[in-house]
């Protein structure tokens, strides 16, 4: 274990659960305000280096370890010193785990009573994050943890232009760990484990382990905490859905930092550990759809594929038209959504297989019908008449999509700015579509005066009311750690919006030297 940090370091997180989440917030305000980091010292460290469960399965303790590690790290050793917190081994064995476990959810994640989705869950909606590590303890922290009540749909890029993308990945893969497939329904539905459950969420993690609701539970019997504390962290596990972006790619993250990031934090395992992380990217699912209500995705929506008779045969021999003409472009359907190919480290632009692309890419627009996305080069551009047609046909309310943070806001002033987190775009018969951006006071790198004083914001769907958005806006957890950036900012800022083509080769996990 690593020594206590010199009095000049900056402060150790808390030395346990409670302490650790005495200031979340669990209100149902629209606006948050994170406290000031603790300027007195505590005596303790987490537990570190951290290591792997003998039995192989993660608790909630483990992972609230985790995120103190994660924490004081940040604070008080230089980023090359990190394998002395989690060793390589370690972060095998979580994205190994982990990414078994997304590689087997469909494309397109379906949230409803067979996911244990009940009349008294709640769905909490995050946004881009950006490798912003202290702005996602405190969100945890404020929306209150994911568990029987309380699911958790993370809607991409992860990682990039901020300094912590590794630490944010591989924490929400804890939460991740493991599905609740082959728990005990009995256990899962009785008296004492429902009451129980309830309390250590609401009171964020800080229940009595002598369990003082009275609910009559065995937890007083030596030794049984530990069981309940590993069934609540596998049915947590499974109310957690992480989404793709576009920034999980090895395009993306070989230009805004994260590759980068990697190296600097594991040295000569470095290309080991991103080669890790880009299979674990390919494994993440595309969209999800809640409560049958509203669907979710990064980018937003697809095109459908084109089918025309061939001309090799009069019969019924039919061709398909991937690139189709501007004017033959139809909105995609779910059924094509489900087959297309997710596997694929950069996400195609041409090819038999652009609706990864399409749902990673896309923008809305307030012009009718679709269009190729040009200033992206890749995806496309959809108006509110395609908004309508994807609610209507579905019988959804809401589409809640991410991907454009206050920088590309300032370009499309036709759309709404991204003061407060969040932007209701499109307003149609049928229902509402939602950009929501997780980050605030974004991107991180940028010149002190130059940057977005924007708040970020997640959503929380209310039980009985999936239709119905929460807005939850909250401002940047002040003063960050000082660490150098990973990218050069200043030249590739904006350059979301300037894909290097050449340098991405479609449906191939290989890439070329840009020409």
């Amino acid at each position: 274990m690593l020594s206590s940090p010199p009095p000049a370091a900056p402060p150790a997180p808390p030395s346990s659960d409670e302490d650790f989440f005495s200031t979340a917030s669990t209100s149902t305000s629209s606006d948050s305000k994170p406290p000031s980091p603790s300027p007195t010292p505590s005596s303790s460290l987490p537990q570190i280096p951290i290591t792997w469960p003998d039995d192989g399965s993660l608790t909630v303790s483990w992972v609230i370890n985790l995120m103190q590690a994660f924490d004081w790290a940040s604070r008080a050793i230089p980023p090359s010193e990190f394998p002395s917190v989690l060793p390589v081994g370690v972060l095998d064995k979580l994205v190994l785990t982990a990414s078994k476990i997304l590689h087997k959810e469909p494309n397109c994640v379906k949230i409803d009573e067979n996911s244990g989705l009940s009349s008294e869950s709640r769905v909490v909606v995050v946004g881009d994050v950006h490798g912003q590590l202290h702005d996602v303890l405190f969100l945890l922290r404020d929306a209150g943890f994911p568990g029987d009540d309380r699911f958790f749909v993370f809607n991409g890029d992860y990682v990039d232009r901020g300094a912590w993308g590794l630490e944010v990945f591989l924490l929400l893969l804890a939460w991740k760990w493991p599905d609740s497939e082959g728990l005990d329904s009995d256990v899962r539905r009785s008296r004492w484990w429902g009451q129980c459950g309830r309390r250590w969420a609401r009171e964020g993690g800080a229940m009595c382990r002598s369990c003082a609701c009275g609910c009559h539970a065995p937890a007083k019997v030596a030794g049984i905490w530990e069981n309940v504390d590993r069934r609540r962290a596998q049915l947590a596990g499974a109310r957690v859905y992480l989404l793709r972006g576009n920034h999980e790619s090895k395009y993306c993250t070989s230009v805004y930092g994260f590759e980068k990031e990697v190296s600097v934090k594991y040295g000569d395992n470095g290309k080991h550990v991103y080669r890790k992380c880009l299979g674990c990217f390919e494994g993440l699912p595309l969209a999800s759809i809640i409560a049958g209500q509203v669907y979710t995705a990064h980018g937003g929506l697809f095109r459908g594929t084109v089918v025309t008779p061939s001309k090799r045969s009069k019969k019924k021999n039919r061709k398909v038209v991937h690139n189709p003409e501007v004017n033959s472009l139809t909105l995609g359907s779910l059924e094509e959504l489900a087959k297309a190919r997710r596997s694929v480290l950069d996400p195609p632009w041409e090819g038999p297989n652009l609706i990864p692309g399409d749902v990673l890419w896309s923008d809305p627009s307030m012009s009718p019908g679709l269009a190729p996305n040009t200033e992206r080069g890749i995806g496309l551009l959809w108006g509110p008449d395609c908004t309508e047609e994807f609610l209507k046909k579905y019988n959804l309310k809401m589409i809640i999509r991410s991907h454009e943070g206050p920088d590309a806001r300032d370009k499309r002033p036709n759309l709404g700015g991204m003061d407060v987190g969040y932007t209701i775009d499109h307003i149609v018969e049928s229902g509402k579509l939602i950009t929501l951006f997780s980050a605030p006071d974004y991107p991180q790198f940028q010149a002190t005066e130059e940057r977005y004083r924007n708040k970020g914001a997640y959503i929380v769907l209310e039980p009985q009311h999936f239709d119905t958005p929460n807005f939850h806006s909250f401002e940047a957890v002040t003063p960050r750690p000082k660490v150098n950036p990973y990218y050069d900012f200043e030249d590739v800022i904006d350059s979301d919006e300037e894909l290097d083509l050449v340098s991405m080769v479609p449906d191939s996990g290989e890439q070329h030297p840009a020409g």
